[in-house]
Parts: C-alpha cells; structure tokens; sequence
C-alpha cells in the first residue's frame, strides 16, 4: 500500500498483470532522489520487468532501496548500467533539473528512458531531449502518476472515450500536497532552479491530465501565477500556483496546486478533478473521500443524460500504462503514451511556470503585490 502522509511516498501497487515473460524486459533504476523511483519500479514489475540493477551515488539510498527489491544488483557506476546490452530502459527519480541530463546519457547509450515528473525544467532542455530523440530512436517517457497511477483516473479516462460525458470542454483540477516536516525534505526541494517552481513540478500532472482527457495536441497558457505565502523561511519555495490553459481544440483548464494540506487530513493530499463534458461531467477524488475515516481512493462519480452513480475504481482498471510501455519499447510502437503528448505536457508545465506572476511576496508583513 502506498504510504498517505506524503506524496513524496506514494506508490501504489496493484495486481501484477505481466505482458512478458521472465527475463523478457530487463531495465534498471538510476537516481533515487524522488520516492516516486518505488511506484516507477512497482508499475514496472507487475507488468513483468525484470528490475535487474540499482545505481545512485548516496549508498543509504540504495540500501533502502535494495531492502524493497532485493532482487536487484547494486551498480556500481552508471556506466555499468549503460554497458549492459540486457537493460531495455532505465528509469530515474533524479533532482527535477538533473532529470534531462540522465535522459540524454541513457538514450546516448541506446536505452529507452522513464523519468519521474517533471520530466524537464526548461525549453532549452526539452529542445535537447527532443534532438536526442530525433538522433537515436529512443523514448523519453514520464511518469505522470496521478493519471496513470490512480485507478479513479484512468476509469474516466475510459469513460470519456466511450462517450459518457459528450465531447470534453473543461478540465478542472486541484493537486494539494502535503509538505510534512520542512527539515525532513532535501535542500533541492527549496531551490527553484533545481527543482523548476511548483506549476513545473506538480503542476505538470494537472497539464497532462487536461491534454489527455480533452483529446488536445496543444494548448497555450492563458494566464498563471506562483506565491510564497506561509514559507518565508524558504524564499525560493513556491507553496501555490494556478493556471488557465485553452487548448486548440476549444476546451479549457484550470488548475491549482499547492503544499497547503493540513496535518489533519487522513491522507498527504485531497486531489480532485471535475471534467465537463456536453453531456454530463465526471468528479473523481482520487485519494480519499473528506469526512469518511479511511476512505481510500479512487472514488468516481458520473452524471449524464442516463444516470447519477457513484464507482469505487479501487480494482477495476489496474495500471495498464506500465505493460504498454513494456510493450512500446519492445514492438517501438506509441500505445502507452505518444513521445509528442509527453513533449507538450513538458513544454506547457514550463511555459506556465515561465509566465507565471508573482501574486504575494515572500514576507508577509511588506505591502501586497497586486
């Protein structure tokens, strides 16, 4: 079970589903500095990955992280990762600025490569993983993990492609997190450049979301804005961030995150997304239902033409994204996710964090910024 205090934990596991056989799909784990590096591998296991090596320059990660796949090998270099034709992908959890660089030495050494989110901090970075792409062949995936890691998520994914709610006009969505004790996070998270703002980092599950369920190819950043308001200890912490985005088939977006969720919540975040549709609209409210104790997620609720319902997704979908990327990455085919959706999700989550204002200074007893 994934652990609820923090998002930073989470990883889910579900029934393993494997769509190759043992010893088929060998991939390895580079770079352990982000806990979702566990759902990554979780994921990938249940379809039938073989995780065969580990390598991270902090050895109490690898420690830990041996201690949860014990199978796996300790590497000792990244280079004894890269120089093993067995390993298909390698998927890495670096710092978020670091992300990129990693991409581009695991496809430079002919390996697919699976990042956490956000894949990339910058356009400069994105322009260089794409000319990686072009040059080698290989994919540079990510793993937006409130889409394709909750179940609620990817029931209505299928819903609206069977017709459900109409046609897809807006996409609301909210992403608060918890930030736990401010001393047990890495120095990373408190440097913008390293870990790329708030709309970069997990603003980018809400981009990705809008493109996927809107059916857009491309969008553009209508308004956004970033604040510091309660961590002037950390002033280049962003603890909330909002967005409009209008996509170019019509359809619309709002968006907020931010690391405000209190102590008193049973789970690290009450994330919620609302989309409406010509013909009815889905509510989803992924991790927990409020004032219901130990409510788990994955609870949907549809309203269209036909019906009022409520459907726990808790073991409906599983994760089939893990198995299709499997499966990509053998067959070199775009089931699990197109390389231009990733791309674009990228490329909005830092153009909005790149035109985004600043709403409230860090100190709060100088004037406000209106």
């Amino acid at each position: 079970m994934a652990k609820r205090s923090e998002g930073m934990s989470y990883a889910p596991k579900g029934k393993p589903k494997p769509v190759v056989t043992k010893g088929e799909f060998a991939f390895a784990a580079i770079a352990l500095d982000h806990g979702h590096i566990y759902g990554m591998c979780n994921g990938l296991i249940e379809a039938g990955a073989h995780l065969k090596w580990v390598y991270d320059r902090d050895p109490k990660k690898v420690k830990a992280f041996l201690e949860q796949f014990p199978d796996c090998k300790k590497a000792r270099s990244e280079e004894e990762v890269f120089s093993d034709p067995e390993v298909r992908l390698v998927a890495g959890a670096a710092v978020t600025s670091e992300r990129c660089p990693l991409g581009l030495r695991a496809m430079a050494a002919g390996k697919d490569y699976f990042t956490d989110k956000a894949p990339l901090t910058s356009l400069e970075q994105l322009k260089a993983a794409k000319a990686m792409v072009r040059k080698t062949k290989k994919k540079y995936m990510c793993y937006y993990s409130e889409r394709l890691h909750v179940e609620s998520a990817i029931l209505a994914g299928d819903l609206i492609a069977q017709g459900a709610i109409g046609r897809v006009i807006q996409v609301l969505g909210t992403g608060p997190h918890r930030i736990g004790d401010p001393k047990s996070r890495p120095d990373w998270f408190y440097k913008k450049e390293q870990y790329g703002g708030i709309l970069c980092d997990i603003g980018s599950h809400q981009i990705e979301q809008f493109l996927f369920y809107a059916g857009c190819k491309d969008a553009r950043v209508v308004r956004s804005q970033v604040g510091n308001y309660n961590h002037p200890q950390y002033p280049e912490l962003e603890d909330f961030g909002d967005a409009v985005l209008v996509g170019d088939n019509g359809s619309s977006c709002y968006f907020r995150v931010d690391w405000f969720t209190p102590e008193g919540l049973q789970g690290w975040g009450d994330g919620r997304s609302i989309i409406l549709g010509t013909e009815g609209y889905i509510e989803q409210r992924k991790y927990l239902n409020l004032g219901v104790p130990d409510s788990g997620g994955n609870h949907l609720f549809l309203v269209n033409k036909k019906e009022e319902r409520y459907i726990n997704a808790t073991g409906k979908t599983g994760y089939p994204y893990f198995g299709q990327l499997i499966l990509d990455c053998l067959n070199r085919t775009e089931n699990a996710m197109t390389q231009e959706h990733c791309f674009k999700a990228a490329e909005l989550c830092v153009r909005a964090q790149v035109k985004a204002e600043k709403i409230f200074p860090v100190n709060p007893n100088t004037e406000r910024k209106v």
